[in-house]
């Protein structure tokens, strides 16, 4: 019996991470409120543990849970009436703000989950409010898994979620997808809302580890489910595309004891060709059809990178032409230094070096761990001792994960070795070039 309900629990869990972010927006799409959905959608998984272990798992258990939710929603209001008053006026505001949608658009977004998207990232609420709601509503994580993925206390989270809801029902944002002429402005917020969930697992900003695939896989998750709803949408293509390409190196990405491998070190046949393949499939709907986004170009980046055999072989001319045109497209300190990576494999350590010293004077750059780390790595690589030891310093103190801090002290050993002169082989650790990942992560040095 203890099996069963174990195996009942792991039923359960496999169907709220699939069909929570659609039972969620459903319940939202009928009821008008987000506290009470998420609840009865609460109440209907505990329903489940105790009637599925009996009842056994249901052939549609995603129906099963919807039907609970909605029929507890439902004695809920009826046992509070104000509060159904007040929920159904709001609704009725909600309705009469909300344009129809064109015929057309109706039969291409069928997906309630769609709603929720543009609702988590409405540009009324703040960013971090904006991650924290998405990964709550639509990836399903608790508070407290929501908190670690931020990197704040639960108290705080559960502060950051509640002053979000508060913020969508007094200033009666509706639950509903953009008309065509608000979608190109408010897609983009939904984009950079899962670039920067996945980039914070691709490469943590703090902590004991240097990755968090399992953050990387909810923002994966999510795009999928986007691009599902927004399939013509060339930019949800490219932003699926970059995270695939980039995500199947993971395996590599680490040593055994969680140090990082960079790019050139790298077992490529322990990256995931099959996601690989995948998103290869992916780049060519995110570049053709109209001028190409940045989310495209930096899957195209991604792509040249996964079809090289090793760095040697890969083409750098064309990286630092595709930089060239992300540079034109969204145009960042960020992507500058990306760029001088890319330059640098190119035309070789001084063309890069003189480009990063170009953008000595970018504010952002002051506090940003990798300009700093690219700088020693040329600098080592030119023999500048001296000048190596001070940006690997200066890197060191802005270095987030212990791994990276590791990583940091050896370059810094090979620098400055204690006790012995500069060897310009020590240490082997260097970054490579830019792989794609130009918002939020570091150039590409894995």
């Amino acid at each position: 019996m203890r099996e069963q309900g174990a195996g009942t629990g792991r039923a359960v869990e496999e169907v709220f991470r699939e069909e929570h972010g659609l039972l969620l927006a459903t319940l939202v799409r009928r009821f008008g409120d987000l506290d009470l959905a998420e609840e009865v959608t609460a109440e209907a998984v505990e329903a489940a543990l105790v009637r599925w272990p009996v009842d056994g798992v249901p052939s549609r258990p995603g129906a099963w849970l919807l039907t609970t939710a909605r029929r507890k929603a439902v004695d809920r209001l009826r046992r509070d009436r104000a509060y159904a008053a007040r929920l159904a006026l709001l609704q009725v505001a909600a309705d009469r703000a909300a344009p129809a949608p064109p015929p057309d658009t109706a039969r291409e977004l069928p997906d309630e989950r769609l709603q929720l998207f543009f609702t988590c990232a409405h540009p009324a609420l703040p960013a971090p409010a904006r991650a924290a709601l998405m990964l709550r509503c639509l990836a399903g994580l608790t508070t407290a898994e929501t908190a670690r993925a931020h990197l704040v206390p639960e108290a705080t989270m559960a502060q950051r979620i509640v002053r979000a809801k508060k913020k969508i029902r007094e200033a009666r944002i509706p639950f509903r997808v953009p008309g065509a002429d608000e979608l190109p402005e408010r897609l983009p917020g939904v984009l950079e809302v899962l670039y920067s969930v996945f980039t914070e697992g691709y490469a943590a900003s703090s902590g004991p580890d240097l990755t968090r695939p399992d953050l990387a896989g909810e923002a994966i998750r999510l795009t999928r489910i986007l691009h599902r709803l927004l399939p013509r949408e060339r930019e949800v293509t490219g932003l699926l595309a970059l995270m695939l390409l980039v995500h199947a190196r993971r395996a590599a990405r680490t040593g055994p004891a969680g140090e990082p491998v960079l790019l050139a070190d790298q077992d490529r046949g322990r990256w995931d060709h099959a996601m690989i393949a995948e998103g290869l499939a992916l780049v060519p709907a995110a570049l053709t059809g109209g001028p190409p986004g940045p989310y495209g170009v930096q899957a195209a980046i991604a792509a040249l990178h996964d079809e090289a055999a090793d760095v040697a072989t890969t083409d750098w001319p064309q990286i630092v032409a595709l930089y060239d045109v992300l540079s034109a497209l969204a145009p960042s300190p960020v992507v500058a230094v990306n760029r001088a990576a890319a330059v640098a494999m190119r035309d070789g350590p001084e063309a890069g070096l003189a480009l990063l010293d170009g953008l000595a004077g970018e504010q952002r750059l002051r506090g940003y761990q990798p300009y700093h780390a690219a700088r020693a790595d040329l600098l080592l690589r030119l023999e500048r001792p001296d000048e190596a030891a001070a940006a690997c310093r200066r890197a060191l103190e802005l270095a987030g994960t212990q791994p990276e801090r590791a990583r940091l002290r050896r370059m810094l050993d090979a620098a400055a070795p204690p006790g012995s002169p500069y060897c310009p082989s020590g240490g082997g650790d260097r970054p490579a070039a830019g792989d794609g990942l130009s918002g939020a992560a570091p150039p590409s040095r894995t």
